[in-house]
């Protein structure tokens, strides 16, 4: 299992990144590969950012001497949700059946992680986001239906959406992660909008549900001096906390948003009026 590493960016850089660089240390691509466990692991609050696509026979992540994994599993908690066929999640033995678009919180102190699809035609595709904890959890399956909804903008501002709340103090109990799924309304293209900021977190979107030949514009930077990198399906973008983080889509899509940081606070937020943007 390869982990990729990806440093943090200061604000004072981002005005002088080209388009390649922006990509190269902001843009997750290439997450999901048949019979793999690809995980990205950023140093912006320590984020494991990654995807898992068993097909034939399951996945693994587990701890062991000299592996990476072993640091990863043991104090840190992970966020799972699967946006693919059905299939099963096994913690240390405990068998967590998903279907599309349920998820599932593992506390911190897992040694085993092991994914798998019920039909190698049309199998599972996990989304993982892991961040570092200080306390144990339990480990809960949390299927849609039981995510927290809330339904904000409107098809006037294009912008009609539900968000799902699954790691959430309200749903469970975690140390730092918070995750849920973002579905857009037909006719809605932007996420997110107005914008925000929250320097006690950082955050990464993966978006996915878009066909082949549409894509995303994703908005990051400081308000007066953004940037967008164009992403395509079941790719991911790395925010820091001093980025706004927005996009708007050539069609409707979903996106899973995932946050680390010391503050729980689903509403600490710093809002940005589209017209203080530059």
């Amino acid at each position: 299992m390869a982990i990729e590493i990806r440093y943090p960016t200061h604000p004072e850089q981002l005005p002088h990144l080209d388009t390649a660089a922006l990509r190269r240390l902001h843009l997750l691509e290439d997450l999901f590969k048949p019979g793999e466990a690809r995980l990205v692991l950023s140093h912006v609050e320590r984020m494991l950012i990654g995807g898992v696509l068993p097909t034939d026979g399951s996945v693994a992540i587990e701890a062991g001497p000299g592996k990476y994994t072993e640091v990863a599993l043991d104090r840190r908690e992970w966020g799972i949700v699967n946006i693919g066929g059905a299939g099963r999640v096994i913690v240390d033995g405990d068998v967590h059946p998903l279907r599309a678009r349920d998820g599932l919180y593992v506390g911190m102190g897992a040694t085993k992680l092991e994914f798998s699809s019920d039909s190698p035609q049309e199998p599972a595709r996990y989304y993982l986001v892991s961040t570092p904890a200080h306390a144990r959890y339990e480990t809960v399956r949390i299927p849609v239906e039981k995510a927290m909804p809330k339904r904000l903008g409107g098809a006037a501002t294009s912008n009609d959406r539900t968000i799902y709340q699954y790691v959430n103090p309200a749903i469970c109990k975690s140390s730092q992660l918070l995750l849920g799924l973002t579905e857009l309304e037909p006719g809605s293209v932007w996420n997110t909008m107005p914008c925000h900021r929250h320097n006690r977190r950082s955050e990464a979107y993966f978006y996915f549900g878009l066909a082949p030949e549409h894509r995303v514009f994703h908005f990051m930077g400081e308000p007066q001096e953004t940037r967008h990198i164009v992403v395509a399906n079941e790719q991911a973008v790395i925010s820091p906390p001093w980025s706004i983080h927005t996009g708007v889509g050539t069609a409707r899509y979903s996106f899973i948003w995932a946050m680390g940081g010391e503050n729980q606070d689903y509403g600490d937020m710093a809002g940005v009026a589209p017209a203080d943007m530059r």
